[in-house]
């Protein structure tokens, strides 16, 4: 497949922190929706208040981990009806072969991934694993070049990832982390036509 047959180029996962920062959803999905036409992107939720309330409950029921898992992945399709709703031309997908008529049809997809990854379980069921890894996953199966994580606040990017996020990556797929106070690098980020020499300079 080359470049310009590959149906998406570029993951981009929208961590569920933002809806906890003042005004940062909305800046995001502003962003979004300005960088995002002409783009072959597919959007990957995190899972935010709604993995939280998953993370309360296994602490106060013991749920235990394998429920714990599959109800924050189900957190993550939450998340995912919040940004269709919120992005304009966005379409709720759940497996490959919506996103590829999504983007064949004009539109951004938005995907809820809980039916792809229950059928797959190809990760851990651990707390140690969140949304990054999922993303990261889905990125090597839809043979993406590029994850561009979005993350509310910025700091140590080795912590800004779960610890099994860089060992789920597939090593050819280059990734970036953009957060919500430096959104005019999200337009760089998604620039298709940067290659590996920019990923040294905006790593995470």
């Amino acid at each position: 497949m080359t470049d310009e047959t590959q149906v998406i180029h570029t993951v981009v996962k929208v961590g569920g922190g933002l809806l906890s920062k003042a005004g940062a959803f909305d800046l995001v999905t502003e962003a979004l929706t300005a960088f995002s036409p002409r783009r072959r992107l597919v959007i990957v939720p995190g899972g935010g208040p709604f993995a939280d309330a998953v993370r309360t409950m296994f602490r106060r029921i013991k749920i235990g981990e394998d429920a714990a898992h599959w109800m924050a992945v189900l957190g993550m399709d939450q998340y995912a009806h919040v940004l269709t709703a919120r992005l304009p031309g966005a379409v709720l997908v759940e497996q490959q072969a919506e996103i590829v008529a999504a983007r064949q049809a004009g539109r951004l997809p938005v995907l809820a991934p809980y039916r792809w990854v229950r059928a797959a379980d190809p990760l851990p069921h651990t707390w140690e694993i969140t949304s990054d890894s999922i993303a990261a996953w889905l990125a090597g199966m839809l043979g993406a070049r590029r994850i561009v994580l979005i993350k509310p606040a910025g700091g140590d990017p080795r912590k800004l990832v779960d610890s099994l996020f860089l060992r789920t990556l597939p090593p050819a797929v280059e990734h970036f982390i953009v957060t919500a106070d430096d959104l005019g690098q999200l337009d760089v980020a998604l620039d298709e036509g940067r290659g590996r020499q920019g990923r040294r300079a905006r790593q995470g």
